[in-house]
């Protein structure tokens, strides 16, 4: 029981798995927050562009 206990408490690839997981959690959390604010720039400028668009054909 003892070395049971113990190879458990040296186990450390659970953790590790946990690390791998946050860091993949935080890499996702930075893409969606990129995109959202790359995707409102685009229709900043697409609205923009439509605009000028009305107005030179007017």
């Amino acid at each position: 029981m003892q070395k049971f206990v113990a190879r458990f408490v040296k186990d450390e690839s659970g953790a590790t798995a946990i690390e791998y997981g946050l860091i993949a959690a935080l890499i996702a959390v930075g893409i969606i927050v990129a995109a959202r604010t790359l995707g409102t720039e685009i229709a900043t400028t697409f609205g923009k562009v439509t605009d000028e668009l009305k107005t030179a054909n007017q």
